[in-house]
């Protein structure tokens, strides 16, 4: 499960507000609940409490298709049984594709965004019997022991819970000499937006809740892998920054991108007004300038 204290970079007063919320929501069980805290993930993902995810690829497309490409530039792809966990919309998975896949899985636990994914590949003209797709729980895959010589995963990790269970599970459905390739949120990423978002939100409802987001270092991935078994295991990060024209439309971009899940915890009649309220810190601050903090890791099972 998460860490109790907030592991992203804040600046110093909100980042105490935080790990405040974050102590209560522990000593209350509520940051221990891993089925709960996968259900609000969930909702964010499945459009079930704002319509922010509806405009993923709109907003997101060619930032995840940037770090799809980072991701796989050297991992050889050709011709291999691939599984996508955490697929989305698909974007990984095109990327994939493009390289010569001789079969991709697409596990997704939003049957929305697994929906839409589907969606693109038929639109794509690919052979059906390349892709298939699975609604699934990244910390129990459905799958046998060696099924998969890639597994892949974009930007999912630092939303699950239990992260070294996560790997584990990847590890567990390669077959020998197989590959592990995924990116996870690092500690900068999206520091602005978060920071912003906690100042500006209505604080009565989300004071004692963990939100479900926990970026790590690459010394915590390193040791992931190693504990799921992992050799040959490499680590690269990489940042820049975003530059958006407005606080509108940096706004959009973090609502759209992180899908807004935490309003899981809002009473449906107040998620709007909220949402305004944020956007309009945004652009009342001038925050236009968004931080992308992604650590690529990578290992082969013996």
């Amino acid at each position: 499960m998460p860490t109790v204290f907030w592991t992203g970079k804040l600046s110093p007063f909100v980042k105490f507000i935080v790990n405040i919320s974050n102590l209560l929501a522990w000593i209350t069980g509520s940051a221990r609940d891993t089925t709960a805290m996968k259900q609000r993930t969930k909702l964010g993902y499945e459009s079930a409490c704002t319509d922010h995810v509806t405009k993923y690829d709109d907003q997101g497309l060619k930032h995840y298709t940037k770090v799809a490409n980072k991701l796989l530039d050297e991992v050889d792809l050709q011709c291999k049984e691939v599984m996508d966990v955490g697929c989305g919309t698909g974007i990984l998975t095109f990327s994939v594709l493009e390289k010569g896949a001789a079969k991709v899985i697409c596990g997704d636990f939003s049957k929305f965004m697994l929906d839409r994914c589907q969606i693109k590949v038929k639109g794509q003209d690919y052979n059906e019997a390349l892709v298939d797709f699975s609604q699934l729980d990244a910390e129990y895959l459905p799958f046998d022991d060696n099924s998969f010589d890639v597994v892949i995963s974009g930007m999912m990790l630092g939303l699950v819970p239990s992260q070294k269970k996560t790997v584990i599970e990847m590890s567990r459905v390669l077959r020998p000499c197989g590959t592990l390739a995924f990116s996870i949120q690092g500690p900068k990423h999206y520091w602005e937006a978060n920071d912003a978002t906690f100042r500006a939100s209505t604080k009565r409802f989300v004071f004692g809740y963990r939100i479900e987001f926990c970026p790590r270092k690459e010394k915590e991935i390193r040791h992931m892998l190693l504990k799921a078994g992992l050799i040959d295991i490499q680590i690269r990060r990489f940042t820049w920054q975003d530059d958006f024209l407005t606080g509108d439309k940096a706004y959009d971009f973090f609502a759209s991108t992180s899908a807004s899940w935490w309003y899981s915890k809002f009473p449906r009649d107040k998620i709007a007004k909220d949402s305004e309220k944020i956007r309009d810190y945004f652009n009342r601050k001038n925050i236009t300038k968004i931080t992308q903090d992604v650590i690529l890791a990578y290992g082969k099972k013996p």
